[in-house]
Order: C-alpha cells, then sequence, then structure tokens
C-alpha cells in the first residue's frame, strides 16, 4: 500500500520546443504553469512538479516487451484512481491522441493488475497512465 503522505515528486524531461509543449501539456493533459523561463517550464502534473528542459536533440527508442506490449524503457507517468484514468481515455479520445499503447488492463487477473496506456508528448515523451482497482496491487510482486 503506498505511504499516505508521500509528498509530491518532481521529474525533469527533454523537450524540443517550451511553447508547443506548454500548449500540449496545458490543452491535452489540463497541467496548470508554474515557473518558467525560456530555457525549461514548471507543471503541475496532477499535484506533482514536472519541468520541461529545451535541449537540441532528444534521442532514445529502446523498448522491453511487457505483457505483450514494447514498452519505451525511457518514460514516466502517474498513477491514477480508476475513475480518474478512465475521465483521461475519454479526454484523450476526444482531442484525437494516439495511444502508443491503448487503453488495456494489463496482468489481467494476477498480482500488480493494472489499466494502462501510453501516449507522446510533441518532443517524443513517452509517458504513462496507470490506474489499480486495488492500490495493494501497486507493489505487489507478480
Amino acid at each position: 500500500m503506498p505511504n499516505e503522505s508521500i509528498r509530491p515528486f518532481h521529474l525533469a524531461f527533454p523537450v524540443k520546443n517550451i511553447e508547443e509543449t506548454e500548449v500540449w501539456y496545458t490543452t491535452i493533459l489540463g497541467c496548470t504553469v508554474g515557473r518558467q523561463s525560456d530555457k525549461w517550464i514548471d507543471f503541475n502534473f496532477f499535484g506533482h512538479q514536472i519541468v520541461g528542459h529545451l535541449v537540441s536533440d532528444i534521442a532514445y527508442s529502446q523498448t522491453n516487451k511487457v505483457d505483450d506490449n514494447n514498452i519505451p524503457t525511457r518514460h514516466f507517468g502517474i498513477i491514477l484512481t480508476p475513475k480518474q484514468w478512465h475521465k483521461l481515455v475519454k479526454r484523450l479520445g476526444s482531442k484525437d491522441i494516439k495511444f502508443e499503447i491503448k487503453p488495456h488492463t494489463r496482468f489481467k487477473n494476477k498480482a500488480g493488475e493494472q489499466h494502462t496506456m501510453f501516449i507522446k508528448d510533441p518532443s517524443g515523451n513517452f509517458i504513462e497512465f496507470k490506474a489499480f482497482e486495488n492500490d495493494h496491487n501497486i507493489f505487489a510482486t507478480i
């Protein structure tokens, strides 16, 4: 079971264009913007601080096979409640966002069963959204 007193995390990730990143994260995911400069931008990502840092090159493409999907080894994400997850699936669908891995349930009827989906931001960063029907499955061993 997750610790109820967990503090918000901070994650920095590379982006190709600050303006495009701002529009995408606010319009598509509903994030709000915090501090920013011409080299970086802070977002409130479901209560956590993520920061897009401007870079000239983003190169990564490795994957690992997980439950019959090729999962990008470099990705970040958030664990939502099932209600939030289903709401986001509808939101992304209404905005014609391409799912890199379509919404589905992974590890069905096993320890760690979870709803998951992957999308990609305009800079090519993979983002995973998960939800567990039972939070005890978050750290369950398979």
